[in-house]
């Protein structure tokens, strides 16, 4: 590894137009605005990709300040293991730590999973996304993917039975994998629950919001249930036990690989299945979470599909099956 000392930071926003738009149960959007962070030394770069998230509060703006507030802490030493606890989880140390790790992989000329023990990565298959519309409109998108073997639906409430039903029509051979995004109540929960498994379901996701998830725990489950916005990282998922069969680790949650590979450890010891998220952003961010994928049931990293360009040198996609990233990406 090489010496921390004179490391030389860099960060800026960049805007990336989605194909059309993305739509879920709290509003659609028409590009993804992620915050890039590099960090130089000795002739070597390493590179970090995020997404700032409002639902947690953060803006690109306020995230790009987080990272360029660390340039004296990293120029003096701040290491990658010092940096999980200077800076809380979320969008900003997550730039920053697949940035370190690039750096450190690039500077021993060795690939990030050797220097970390981890298994190489290898070819998997991604869910795609089904953006929230009507059930016209969601059964038109779900035919244009229906030799995906893996859809992931986005949902948003009133009339989810009817849409999970013509999406199921459309796409009659596909697993399907729903996420509501915290857009159900307690009162629809069971029925909604039904309508799934009624469709062949194999997992919803996050249906109640965060914090008011109680009723998970009182009804039977006709289908597993991941957690997403009610888990971030290691510390969240003890309380969690009676009310979710699964968790979605994201590194703009876990605040960077560091943490989601040990959540990821910390998770499968107290029996709960997992997937990898991801927000809509380019392969510079896909990357880093290519390492947990072979722990993971589900795995979700088809942002770069959902844009209407990639980075040049992102992923190899050969339709739903996503590549580990090659060097110069990342890693």
């Amino acid at each position: 590894m090489t010496s921390s000392i004179s490391r030389k930071l860099a960060a800026s926003i960049e805007h990336w137009p989605i194909a059309g738009s993305f739509t879920i149960s709290r509003g659609a959007k028409i590009e993804a605005v992620t915050v890039v962070a590099t960090v130089s030394h000795g002739g070597h770069t390493g590179r970090g990709e995020c997404v700032p998230y409002p639902r947690y509060g953060e803006t690109p703006e306020a995230t790009l300040q987080a990272i360029e507030a660390m340039r004296e802490p990293l120029s003096n030493g701040l290491d990658r293991q010092a940096l999980q606890a200077a800076m809380p989880a979320g969008a900003a140390r997550n730039a920053l730590d697949c940035a370190l790790l690039d750096l450190e992989a690039k500077s021993a000329g060795r690939r990030v999973w050797t220097l970390l023990g981890r298994p190489a990565p290898r070819p998997c298959t991604t869910a795609f996304t089904i953006s929230l519309g009507t059930p016209e409109a969601m059964a038109a998108a779900t035919a244009k993917a229906a030799h995906r073997p893996l859809l992931k639906i986005k949902l948003g409430g009133d009339g989810d039975g009817g849409r999970i039903s013509a999406v199921r029509r459309a796409a009659p051979e596909s697993e399907l994998i729903v996420d509501a995004n915290e857009a159900w109540t307690p009162d629809n929960l069971e029925q909604n629950l039904a309508a799934c498994a009624n469709a062949g379901v194999t997992l919803v996701e996050q249906p109640l919001p965060a914090g008011q998830d109680e009723a998970l725990a009182r009804i039977k489950r006709r289908v597993a249930v991941c957690a997403d916005e009610s888990v971030h990282d290691r510390a969240s998922l003890e309380g969690l036990r009676e009310r979710y069969d699964a968790v979605n680790i994201k590194l703009d949650k876990t605040g960077g690989l560091t943490e989601a590979l040990a959540m990821a450890d910390a998770a499968q010891a107290l029996g709960f299945e997992i997937m990898i998220g991801c927000m809509v952003a380019t392969s510079l961010a896909m990357a880093p979470a290519m390492l947990l994928t072979q722990q993971a049931r589900f795995v979700d990293l088809d942002g770069p599909l959902l844009l209407a360009r990639d980075r040049d040198g992102g992923l190899r996609y050969d339709g739903s099956l996503v590549y580990p990233p090659e060097a110069a990406l990342w890693g």
